[in-house]
């Protein structure tokens, strides 16, 4: 899932870091990712952000040239810390964290109203889940509770269901809840904005309709990813996804496979036979998907495939 904020993870081990209480960590933390990212820092950034006193602010940015002297120079005619030339960040920070915080600000417990700390734009999201269903749907999964809903469907219309959700799915285009259906007797995704109605129970969800028992869920798809055969300049999309030696691996749910190659428009058929501006990638090991359930979104597979049976 595709998180808003960013937050603090584990540091590597610094024998001066020990008795640091969270907070402070999560001030250090700040100081750092500013001068990672924007290239400096000063107390006035760590006041607004926290709400702490000047003399608190001062104290972190001391702790933290103890702890990391190379990664930050004063200057004093700016009166802030600037990026060391000899930087070497001791928190572990993630890409997808840190673009959520440049994009919409730094915090899980941000208060306000959010606001970039450099300029970005993305396309916007046009059925972002509503609010009161995705609390009933994520108080079901934490407490292990049954819903009873009333659901809207392409094929079915508007129908009557108990389901057990245990997972939110972020398919790049919309949220799904996997959950397992007591009208179907199986594990399916459900779209949140098709809810019409959801009723939180105090029915405990049994073991038998838990993820454990989610074969799909539980299974892991290795897919080897390389350039389509038709590019004039495979290097150029080489190096845009990182691949190794012209190969990119991704381990993912069998779950959520389908989604995964439709989002990033991989063409899944034998021959490589897709054409279009869109398509820059190949599935090269398309016997992966053997078994996969929600494969007919994804682009060039056929179910009349040579796959084994």
């Amino acid at each position: 899932m595709t998180q808003t904020t960013a937050t603090v993870n584990h540091i590597t081990d610094h024998p001066s870091f020990e008795g640091v209480s969270q907070t402070q960590q999560e001030r250090l933390f700040y100081i750092e990712f500013r001068l990672l990212f924007l290239g400096c820092v000063n107390r006035t950034d760590l006041v607004g952000r926290f709400g702490i006193k000047e003399a608190a602010a001062s104290r972190d940015l001391s702790l933290y040239r103890q702890l990391a002297p190379d990664n930050l120079e004063y200057d004093p005619k700016g009166k802030k810390y600037l990026l060391g030339d000899a930087f070497s960040p001791i928190f572990d920070h993630k890409t997808f964290q840190a673009l959520s915080a440049l994009q919409h600000g730094f915090g899980d417990d941000f208060v306000g109203v959010p606001s970039s700390l450099v300029t970005t734009e993305a396309p916007p999201q046009l059925n972002c889940p509503n609010l009161d269903a995705l609390s009933k749907i994520t108080k079901a999964i934490y407490l292990k509770k049954i819903l009873k809903i009333e659901y809207r469907s392409l094929s079915s219309g508007k129908t009557q269901r108990e389901i057990a959700p245990f997972a939110l799915i972020n398919n790049g285009l919309r949220w799904h809840v996997r959950a397992f259906d007591r009208r179907s007797g199986q594990f399916r995704d459900f779209v949140i904005n098709r809810f019409a109605s959801l009723v939180l129970t105090d029915e405990s969800a049994p073991m038998g309709e838990g993820k454990d028992l989610d074969n799909q869920w539980n299974r892991i798809v290795e897919m080897h990813i390389v350039p389509h055969p038709s590019l004039k300049h495979p290097k150029t999309i080489e190096s845009e996804y990182a691949m190794k030696g012209g190969l990119l691996k991704i381990d993912v749910r069998a779950a959520i496979a389908g989604y995964v190659l439709r989002h990033w428009n991989v063409d899944c058929s034998e021959d490589h036979s897709l054409r279009g501006a869109e398509i820059h990638l190949w599935l090269k090991n398309r016997q992966t998907l053997y078994g996969v359930d929600n494969l007919m979104i994804a682009p060039g597979y056929s179910n009349e495939s040579d796959l084994p049976e």
